[in-house]
């Protein structure tokens, strides 16, 4: 029940569907049952008009009573950068051994392609049940956009392959309930490689603007107005824009599923792994950046105060899930430097998959910003007032091209 679980949940709430979140975060259950969420952009109001069809449980007995599941668990890499598969294979392991009934299982979670086939289907089928017979089994890729007001769950184009011909009719017969547009597909795969060529896509066309960047850079260019200026061509090019590295769950890792079931064809991804190289690069080139800045002061970044604004992982969300914000703050303290930060979205930072931090937002005042040696724009909130900062900070490191106006102490990276 996050951030794609939750949005379906209301959508087919609001069809008139009645609906259980499954979760294994006690928290999370309780928060849904009090009539609370735990997303900003999806509000308890979304909900709190269906509660006499929702419920939240960590009981997944309750797979028994259900004629359609569908799966959203994160799908991370290991240490060694490879599919971590070890909660689709636990959320296929619990919906087989409650598998009764005729059951629609709608796989939604990223992933390479086989997955539903080689790894969902031989865990239905052990209860000797029959696909396209007593259940049914399809891939149907998440596409959501946190914090976009524009496309949403309802008028997202919805894929789906399913592994036989009666599978994709009962998804497709599912999703027209609470989508626009149903875009049926060949197979699972197919619908599987789709979604990871979109965000590929993304992670190429982000590396090559970084990439772009750090030469225009060096080069006395600015890379925002030449965006600017090659976006005006009406035909053959697509804005892409740099930042400080990749974040969200998505982008930063789905490219390496890929890349692991490419080395099985022993096929090299070099597109794949450049685009992961320069973009993992990002945050090292802000620290560069930022120490050069704070040379031309004649300070150190050892023993320096620094002031991060921004740590979820875009504009306007309260996601930290693979910020590059956390990797700067490691690196920044690995250097010396005392780091604190200011997000509106995010209160506080408890300790995570890769990163033991345990800290809390600080009031952005005019004596904030004038305390710290240098504050480090990471995250663009539209919240912010760029030129408020700008006028009070001493030195401002501006990785999202916030601060339009020209400052001499603020600097681009």
């Amino acid at each position: 029940m996050g951030y794609v679980g939750l949005p379906l949940a209301v959508n087919f709430l609001n069809a008139g569907f009645e609906v259980v979140g499954l979760d294994s975060d006690p928290e999370k259950v309780k928060s849904l049952n009090s009539g609370k969420s735990y997303i900003r952009h999806i509000p308890a109001s979304l909900f709190l008009p269906h509660r006499k069809r929702f419920c939240a449980t960590q009981d997944i007995s309750w797979i028994k009573d259900l004629d359609v599941v569908i799966i959203c668990v994160p799908t991370p890499l290991t240490e060694n950068r490879e599919p971590d598969m070890q909660y689709v294979k636990r959320a296929a392991n619990d919906i087989s051994q409650n598998l009764t009934g005729e059951k629609l299982v709608s796989l939604e979670s990223t992933t390479y392609p086989g997955t539903t086939r080689e790894l969902v289907l031989p865990e239905l089928e052990k209860t000797g049940k029959r696909v396209g017979r007593d259940f049914f089994l399809v891939f149907s890729p998440e596409r959501e956009d946190p914090g976009n007001d524009i496309f949403s769950v309802r008028n997202i184009p919805k894929l789906i392959g399913g592994i036989t011909t009666e599978c994709l009719k009962h998804g497709i017969a599912l999703y027209s309930a609470i989508v626009t547009q149903v875009v049926p597909v060949s197979s699972p795969e197919v619908a599987e490689a789709a979604k990871l060529l979109e965000n590929i896509y993304r992670s190429v066309n982000i590396a090559l603007v970084n990439e772009m960047k750090m030469l225009f850079d060096r080069m006395g260019i600015n890379i925002w107005e030449v965006i600017e200026a090659a976006k005006t061509k009406p035909f053959g090019f697509q804005p892409f824009y740099p930042g400080p590295g990749l974040g969200g769950h998505c982008i930063p890792i789905d490219p390496f599923y890929l890349t692991w079931k490419a080395r099985q064809y022993d096929f090299p991804t070099r597109f794949i792994e450049l685009a992961g190289e320069i973009n993992t690069s990002m945050p090292y080139y802000v620290i560069s950046k930022t120490m050069d800045a704070l040379n031309k002061t004649k300070k150190n970044l050892n023993g320096s105060k620094v002031l991060i604004l921004g740590v979820a992982y875009k504009k306007d969300v309260d996601d930290i899930r693979e910020s590059p914000a956390l990797k700067i703050i490691q690196l920044l303290r690995e250097k010396g430097a005392t780091v604190i930060y200011n997000d509106p979205y995010i209160p506080e930072i408890r300790k995570l998959r890769h990163y033991n931090f345990s800290f809390s937002s600080q009031k952005l005042t005019v004596k904030l910003l004038k305390e710290v040696d240098v504050v480090i724009i990471v995250t663009n909130h539209t919240t912010y007032d760029y030129d408020f900062i700008a006028r009070n900070a001493k030195l401002v490191v501006d990785t999202r091209n916030a601060v339009k106006k020209p400052y001499a102490h603020v600097i681009k990276a």
